[in-house]
């Protein structure tokens, strides 16, 4: 337990709630679906009665050898020990209580990843970022999660429902892919955001490149981020 804590992983204990992130997921036979992170299993067994096929990933191998045992009677289950965000399986749905410490990770991957919808639960602060209307509280990973999905909030989950409990609540979110972005996309945004004190003028002559417009990041709509992203990385 202690090497789960320390990944920023807190086991979902609550079947009800369980159930309801299935339920949103919207899952029919048709579907393949991505678990990151199978933890104890609580998501594995109803996933599989909903789905085509499961691939459930998840770094610790004890786990997976738990899994291995306990759900031996899922034919269109695989187990699989890793990293999830290396592996190149092809999915339509996703869904993960994604560790605390990789959720930033798991936007951008998913970011680049072809599939058509997911449901996530995230701690509260993160959501509140992906989420946030104010440029202020904006982050890149907020820029690039509004640009590649369309984003629900479903419900607040109190830290009661976990084993060990977090400090903080969680969310659900609902994410539909409306956008592949790639990953020179992805590190250009988290790059104009290590600048975003400085007026678009001077962050573009970081880059060799001229405007004369004079906003400062915290100015700019997504969408002008965006394009300013894609007229860094034009040649």
């Amino acid at each position: 337990m202690i090497k789960r804590k320390l990944l920023g992983q807190h086991f979902l204990n609550s079947n009800s709630i369980a159930q309801s992130i299935v339920s949103e997921a919207k899952i029919t036979k048709n579907d393949v679906v991505f678990e990151l992170g199978t933890g104890l299993g609580i998501l594995t067994p109803l996933l599989c009665t909903k789905a085509k096929k499961v691939i459930s990933v998840d770094a610790d191998q004890t786990l997976i050898r738990k899994a291995k045992t306990n759900f031996s009677n899922f034919d269109n289950l695989v187990l699989k020990h890793g990293d999830g965000f290396k592996e190149k399986d092809t999915f339509s749905i996703f869904v993960s209580n994604l560790p605390y410490s990789r959720s930033k990770d798991a936007i951008e991957w998913l970011a680049q990843s072809i599939f058509s919808h997911g449901v996530i639960m995230v701690q509260k602060e993160f959501a509140e970022k992906l989420l946030a209307k104010s440029s202020k509280n904006r982050k890149a990973v907020s820029i690039i999660a509004n640009y590649a999905f369309d984003i629900e909030n479903i419900f607040k989950v109190s830290k009661n429902n976990f084993s060990p409990p977090p400090k903080v609540d969680s969310v659900i979110l609902k994410i539909i892919k409306k956008n592949d972005v790639k990953k020179d996309l992805i590190q250009t945004i988290n790059k104009i955001f290590s600048y975003r004190r400085k007026t678009v003028k001077n962050i573009l002559k970081q880059f060799g490149k001229e405007t004369v417009l004079d906003k400062r990041v915290d100015d700019l709509s997504g969408d002008e981020i965006i394009n300013l992203a894609n007229q860094i990385l034009e040649k």
